[in-house]
């Protein structure tokens, strides 16, 4: 069994507010693509300006959530994919499945990483880092939480694809592709598809 860091558990819960809030912007109409598009390119920007200088509060808050590796070579990483899975999402499907995906990136990736650590013993046939444990946790979380938007088959699709992809490791070049921009594309695609078969 895994020991979480107070860092990590931290990460997953800002992780999973930062989605709810989103949807519920969304949601009301109080943000737009537009919105998160900006966010983005402030969000590089403050990234940029992280490396070299403390930001007051920008560097509290990441010292508290950030992975130390992140903070040295791509301050806010985690977030600035985020926001450009949650932009993609938004600019390609209906609002009802883009918030569906968000949920399912929300939700899925934080319970399959917190009960994987935590409680895996049977390890993932792909990733040696991740637990089966873990992604029936986070195809369950992502399940519940995509039942919002969609109707349960469509839900079911979004959620289990998603945490597909989320046990393989996908590159482009040298780089990993971050599953905060896998996990919400893919359950959109595979919510459209099933709405679009069935």
């Amino acid at each position: 069994m895994s020991v979480l860091s107070g860092t990590e558990i931290k990460r997953k819960i800002m992780h999973m507010l930062f989605g709810i809030i989103v949807v519920i912007l969304l949601y009301f109409g109080l943000i737009g693509k537009m919105h998160i598009f900006f966010l983005i390119i402030i969000g590089i920007f403050v990234s940029f300006l992280s490396k070299k200088y403390k930001i007051p509060i920008v560097y509290w808050i990441m010292q508290h959530i950030e992975r130390n590796s992140d903070m040295k070579s791509f301050p806010g990483r985690g977030w600035i994919f985020y926001l450009i899975g949650i932009f993609l999402v938004l600019n390609f499907f209906p609002l009802d499945i883009a918030m569906a995906a968000i949920l399912v990136l929300a939700f899925a990736d934080s319970a399959s990483h917190l009960v994987g650590i935590r409680f895996g013993k049977i390890k993932h046939p792909f990733v040696s880092t991740k637990f089966i444990e873990g992604w029936f946790a986070g195809l369950i979380a992502g399940f519940l939480a995509a039942l919002a938007f969609v109707p349960w088959h469509e839900a079911l699709a979004g959620s289990f694809f998603a945490m597909l992809v989320e046990g393989i490791e996908i590159k482009l070049g040298v780089d990993e592709v971050d599953d905060n921009i896998l996990i919400p594309v893919v359950a959109a695609i595979a919510i459209w598809g099933v709405r679009t078969l069935f």
